[in-house]
């Protein structure tokens, strides 16, 4: 029996050392330093070449434990010229005693000039490299260098890096603020050669915007306000084509993009529509997708066609023509006509800028007409990128209504004044 227990304990002993043994290389928490986001901008003067910055995150920050007495800041930033962003790790250590580690890195910052540069594929690739870069790492074009937006931005509400780009990147997709972008995305439509990429665009410096120009119709850094707050924006989408950003989405152009698109979902898009009752009002709405999109393609004609029809539900959030459609088919036809016109005429002139100007779509839709092909070389032979613009689109929205207002009721203006 002794000889079975003595066994039984030596057996334990070798599994807790096998068990034990995948953490002789653990560091502990408070030895790292956690990179949040690398900016990425060219280097001056040399191409071979990349500047780096590091938006660093003290995950003891705003924590309980980081107890009331630490002075310790929530951020550290550091940016120098490398050969890349993978080596540049222990470039970094000459000044920052932690050891750097890119394991919860959130967001990979490039800056608009750089991302315009026909070389920029060159080292982002890196990405998939790096086996700590996660692929659903979010992509964000900065207007400025990525140094200036790092300084720039001071977030007031939430003082940790990486739960206020968490925030700011979800609630801007389910408005449809800004696009659904992140590495993985990236590489897929990059290396497909047939859609263009939308990524998250997004400024620390005001813009001049046109007094007449509509709230919806504008991007990063051409939202004024006044107030104390963070002058960070993030508004629109950055356009890659081939790996190289080409232009800018309004949040207009954007929101189209969402809905047009049969894998994305946009839950809380707050647009304006104006009132078919009287031109000196607007109407608020809550747009939603009320379904899934429906597609007619015959790609085999002498000009392809492509029917798309989308179905929408829209909730009415203001009457300030106080019209009373309550029990009234005819004012609610007309107002839901009212609503298909807009989008569809919105629509269209989106996407007759995608024929026209970008030579192909940022909608998804390749993934679509590809199961009209037998084969992959008749699919590569079709060419969707270069049949595209030639393409015959038409496009027709289904509305419909939800509720209007939480109380349907108008009161009387008469009686109010009264």
């Amino acid at each position: 029996m002794n000889k079975l227990t003595k066994l039984g304990k030596g057996v334990l002993l070798i599994i807790l050392l096998i068990i034990l043994g995948g953490c002789w290389d653990q560091k502990e928490t408070e030895k790292q330093a956690y990179v949040i986001a690398i900016g990425l901008d060219k280097a001056e003067d040399n191409e071979s070449l990349v500047k780096v910055s590091y938006l660093i995150a003290n995950p003891e920050a705003g924590t309980a434990a980081e107890g009331g007495g630490s002075s310790e800041p929530p951020r550290e930033i550091i940016s120098f010229v490398a050969e890349d962003f993978i080596t540049s790790r222990n470039f970094a250590n000459t000044v920052i005693a932690k050891q750097i580690t890119y394991d919860i890195i959130k967001l990979i910052m490039v800056s608009e000039e750089f991302a315009r540069d026909e070389k920029f594929i060159r080292w982002i690739y890196d990405a998939t490299k790096a086996m700590e870069i996660r692929r659903d790492t979010k992509l964000l074009i900065t207007r400025e260098d990525t140094l200036t937006f790092l300084l720039n931005n001071h977030p007031r509400l939430e003082t940790r890096p990486h739960e206020y780009f968490n925030m700011m990147f979800e609630r801007g997709q389910e408005t449809g603020m800004m696009p659904a972008s992140d590495l993985n995305t990236f590489f897929r439509v990059t290396e497909a050669d047939a859609d263009l990429f939308l990524g998250i665009y997004g400024t620390t410096e005001k813009k001049e915007q046109p007094q007449e120009q509509e709230p919806d119709q504008i991007i990063a850094g051409e939202f004024h306000y006044e107030g104390e707050t963070n002058t960070t924006q993030f508004l629109g989408s950055a356009v890659f084509k081939e790996g190289k950003m080409i232009d800018a989405l309004t949040i207009e152009e954007t929101r189209i993009a969402y809905l047009l698109n049969p894998t994305l979902s946009v839950s809380d898009i707050l647009a304006s529509f104006p009132d078919p009752f009287d031109e000196n009002y607007q109407i608020s709405t809550r747009i939603s997708m009320n379904g899934k999109n429906s597609f007619d393609m015959n790609l085999k004609k002498e000009q392809p066609e492509i029917h798309v029809n989308v179905p929408v539900l829209i909730e009415v959030l203001s009457n300030h023509s106080m019209t009373d459609y309550q029990l009234d088919q005819h004012k609610l036809n007309t107002l839901k006509n009212s609503f298909e016109e807009r989008l569809e005429k919105l629509i269209k002139k989106t996407i007759k800028k995608t024929q026209e100007e970008y030579q192909s779509e940022p909608f998804g839709w390749s993934l679509i007409a590809r199961k009209h092909f037998l084969s992959i070389p008749e699919w590569e032979k079709f060419d969707w990128m270069k049949t595209y613009p030639d393409i015959h689109i038409n496009v027709s929205v289904n509305v419909e209504l939800g509720r209007l207002g939480r109380q349907g009721d108008v009161p009387s203006i008469e009686g109010v004044r009264d």
